[in-house]
């Protein structure tokens, strides 16, 4: 038989059974190129299955993973939601107990609500939260302004409250009200602009109020004497004090000692004569006392 040609026995499992096969080299290396190529191409879809196998087990990871994700945002947002509605009441309650002034506004907001619709997918959910985080945002802003309103205006009262002289500015016992009184030096009647408080000499005076001196001196009927001038208005008197403790121009706080009880100018004992005006008009101290 020629070179290029191959001549195969196939023995059976029968007795005396025996086949010749004959195939050319030719034949022989096609079937063996063939059978490279399918072993290639079976090697090549296993990988690629194994890899695809691969890729989606990793896609089921980051899609639960997102799907976590997603969740616990929902969650902060939620949370922030309440937390919003909480700032609301609160800045509510805060506006209705602090009068006309202070009860609306324009960047106030005003609670609302409603039941929201459960997004059917992932996409609509994300869409759904990206819109609740933008509405949140703005609402924050807003709050945020009006939250400044109220932190304003509570600033400007408690200036004012500072400024209103609302504590005593001595311990001791009212001898003598305002209004209409026996005069104590035997003259008959008088009109008391003030207010006589009993105390041992030497006793501190305080600012009932944040102020400004504008006088302290001696004079004869007042003994040593001092004025502050508060905000809106007022200005409170110390008169027969044994001295004083502050000088004309000097910025006082709330409770700073400005004096100590005396019996200087025209007086029959120790004690601090007190009196408030309002715009120069002298008014009864006990509207603005705190008992």
């Amino acid at each position: 038989m020629a070179k290029n040609h191959y001549t195969f026995l196939v023995f059976s499992n029968k007795k005396d059974a025996v086949k010749k096969v004959c195939a050319s080299a030719k034949f022989l290396k096609c079937a063996a190129g063939f059978a490279a190529i399918l072993v290639l191409a079976m090697a090549f879809i296993l990988f690629d299955y194994v890899k695809a196998k691969k890729q989606g087990v990793e896609f089921e990871k980051l899609a639960e993973s997102q799907a976590g994700q997603i969740n616990t945002l929902a969650g902060k947002v939620m949370d922030f939601e309440k937390k919003m509605e909480y700032f609301r009441q609160l800045e509510q309650k805060i506006r209705s107990t602090s009068g006309d002034k202070l009860k609306h506004s324009k960047n106030q907001m005003l609670g609302i609500g409603g039941v929201q619709q459960e997004p059917s997918t992932e996409n609509s959910s994300l869409d759904h939260l990206q819109k609740n985080m933008d509405k949140l945002l703005v609402d924050a802003e807003k709050q945020e302004q009006s939250f400044k309103e109220v932190l304003e205006f509570l600033k400007k009262r408690e200036s004012i409250l500072a400024a209103t002289p609302s504590l005593w500015p001595v311990k001791g016992w009212v001898t003598s009200n305002f209004g209409r009184r026996e005069s104590p030096f035997g003259n008959g009647n008088d009109f008391h602009k003030g207010l006589d408080i009993a105390a041992r000499v030497g006793n501190p005076i305080i600012a009932p109020a944040d102020g400004i001196v504008t006088e302290s001196v001696n004079r004869a009927d007042m003994g040593n004497y001092v004025v502050l001038n508060h905000k809106n208005g007022i200005s409170t008197c110390y008169a027969h004090m044994l001295r004083s403790a502050v000088h004309k121009g000097r910025n006082v706080k709330k409770g700073e000692v400005i004096g100590y009880v005396g019996n200087s100018g025209r007086s029959t004992g120790s004690h601090l004569h007190y009196s408030v005006m309002l715009n120069g008009i002298h008014v009864n101290p006990r509207n603005y006392l705190k008992n």
